[in-house]
This record gives structure tokens, sequence and C-alpha cells, in this order.
């Protein structure tokens, strides 16, 4: 969905930097910023440290909530039948950002639920000083991950709730865009 709202927001004339995950997609207009990060703090650094500078943020990015505490950097050989894994939590890159929130700016987030959406997305549009969040579930036939399509909701800081039927991603980014522009205006 980031690479679908960039070139979508790039077509209504904003200026865009794109701070993305290994992925193979690229964004269809050249005049995007392209950040590309291999792991949650350095998406964290580079969000915390561009968002100073920015009229706002749309987080789209599905970054793990946790990682492990002691990467190894050679392969682990078997030893055993188990293995335990220490995991530590990552940088919760929309909290950080909502912190540090100014008036003038805005701040939009994604959740993609498995089960009681509307209360847990809005619970972290809440928690995170959002001004809207963008809820997808994998319950959605068609939405998340590996198709080029989703289905939303749009919860606003008013409890305002908008569900789309299910749509191209492109399409999907021009509701979005199309809603950021309302609520700016």
């Amino acid at each position: 969905m980031g690479i679908a709202i960039a070139n979508e927001l790039m077509e209504c004339g904003a200026e865009v930097t794109l701070i993305c995950g290994p992925v193979e997609e690229r964004p269809l207009h050249p005049a995007i910023k392209l950040i590309r990060v291999r792991t949650s703090r350095e998406m964290y650094n580079y969000c915390m440290e561009l968002f100073t500078v920015a009229d706002g943020a749309i987080l789209s990015a599905a970054v793990a909530d946790y990682r492990p505490k002691n990467p190894s950097r050679e392969k682990i050989k078997r030893k055993s039948a188990n293995l335990n894994l220490e995991l530590e939590p990552t940088e919760d890159i929309a909290a950080g950002l909502g912190k540090i929130k100014t008036i003038r700016q805005f701040l939009a987030g994604f959740a993609l639920e498995t089960s009681n959406g509307i209360n847990h997305a809005t619970q972290k549009l809440q928690r995170k000083n959002l001004d809207f969040i963008v809820l997808n579930s994998l319950q959605d036939e068609g939405a998340g991950f590996g198709v080029d399509t989703n289905k939303i909701t749009i919860i606003d800081r008013n409890n305002k709730i908008i569900r789309f039927e299910l749509k191209t991603k492109k399409e999907v980014a021009h509701d979005i865009v199309s809603y950021l522009a309302d609520f700016l205006s």
C-alpha cells in the first residue's frame, strides 16, 4: 500500500519521501525520494529524522513488533530438537512520531487486524496520537498481502467510520489520499 499511496500523493502534487523495506516493487514516479531500509531500527531512525521537516506521514509498513534479542551472524547449527529464541520489542514508529507531532502536522497509520478490528484500531489511533487510521483485516478475502486488492475502513479521531468495498490498491490509495485532502481542508 505504501508505494501505491506514494504514487497517488505524487500525482496530487505532493513532495514525497518513501521509506521502504526490502520489496521488489518500485514507485512509478522518479521524483519520489526513495530510502531503502533493511531493519525496523533503520526505518524508525529515518522516520524520526525526516518527520521533523515534513508536513505529515502515512505509516503503512507492516513492521514486526518483535525481533531476536541476540541475532546470530552465522548459521545456527542443529544441536537439539528445540531452539529457544529470546525476542525484544522493536521501536514503535507510530508512537514515536505521535509524541513529536506538532499541530501543523498530520499523522495517519494502518492497523492490520485479525479480530475486533474497529476496537483495536480505535485504541491504536488514540494511543499513538494519530489523526486517522486505515483498518484492514486478514479476515477479508482479497485484502492484505500478496494481492493487488485491499478492503479498508478509515476511522478518524472523532470516531467517524468510513467503510470501503474491495478495490485495487491503486483505487484504495486514491480513497486514502482523497480522505487526507478532505481532512486537511
